[in-house]
């Protein structure tokens, strides 16, 4: 990674951006316990369920598995995804063409203006009468294109995060602005914005349980399909809800030790 150094050494700022869940960091003591909390009674809760009340709880449990590797398989696609679209949005946003720019900054405002289910209805339902999508195919163009117009903002604020000096330190050495963007302000601005991506992508993954209304079998579409064979609609969903639960803490987890690291860096 390069980097052009100058006189004086800043703190590398820290964007806020996206409606992720709480970060569980040590500096934050009532959260940090809270977290601990939580993903240690969640994990107790479901294995008393699945011991004391094998039916239907464990029955339940063996059921869902192959939903939860769905879930995973959308919210990974769909993130990759969202990241090329977003990198591509945040520079038009900083673009000094007028035209790119405002395709970009259109785009951003009109995507984070619709609601994500009204654009998987709209992908799937009524584009499908054009271009016939399967579900998870449309599942995951629509949630990439919504979180891509986040990412966008997020590539946005992470670039400018980057001291001009660094640019023109770049420019003077002979790089064009394409070549100072890619090996200077890109990388610098990379580490900032790892944590928001992080966020993110937990978001992502709660957000995708809207996926299960275009009959794509993840972990609520699954939950669903027991609970109406069974009739067992309580314990269905506090299965599902807590396997939710502690699949988002431990991914909050990561996030936060990938922040501490960072940090360190």
């Amino acid at each position: 990674m390069a980097e052009i150094t100058g006189k004086k050494e800043t703190k590398k700022p820290v964007i806020e951006i996206g409606d992720g869940p709480a970060i569980p960091r040590k500096t934050d003591v009532g959260l940090f316990t809270a977290w601990r909390f939580s993903f240690i009674g969640a994990i107790a809760i479901i294995a008393y369920l699945a011991i004391s009340k094998p039916d239907p709880y464990l029955a339940i449990l063996k059921f869902v598995p192959d939903g939860i590797l769905v879930t995973f398989q959308v919210t990974i696609e769909a993130i990759i995804l969202a990241l090329v679209i977003g990198l591509f949005t945040g520079l038009g946003r900083i673009s000094k063409n007028r035209i790119i720019n405002g395709i970009a900054s259109i785009y951003v405002e009109v995507i984070r203006g619709i609601p994500l289910l009204v654009q998987l209805f709209y992908i799937y339902f009524a584009l499908g009468r054009v271009i016939n999508l399967p579900a998870m195919v449309s599942a995951v163009i629509a949630m990439a294109v919504c979180y891509g117009a986040y990412m966008g903002e997020i590539f946005r604020a992470g670039i400018e995060s980057i001291d001009k000096g660094q640019m023109e330190a770049a420019r003077s050495l002979g790089m064009t602005s394409s070549q100072a963007m890619m090996h200077v302000i890109l990388p610098q601005a990379f580490k900032t914005i790892l944590p928001p991506i992080g966020n993110e992508f937990v978001a992502l993954l709660k957000d995708s349980s809207l996926v299960s209304i275009l009959a794509v079998s993840d972990l609520l579409r699954r939950g669903r399909e027991f609970a109406s064979e069974s009739f067992t609609y309580f314990e269905t969903y506090t299965m599902v809800a807590l396997i939710y639960l502690i699949i988002t803490l431990f991914l909050s987890k990561l996030v936060s030790i990938m922040e501490e690291r960072i940090s360190v860096d």
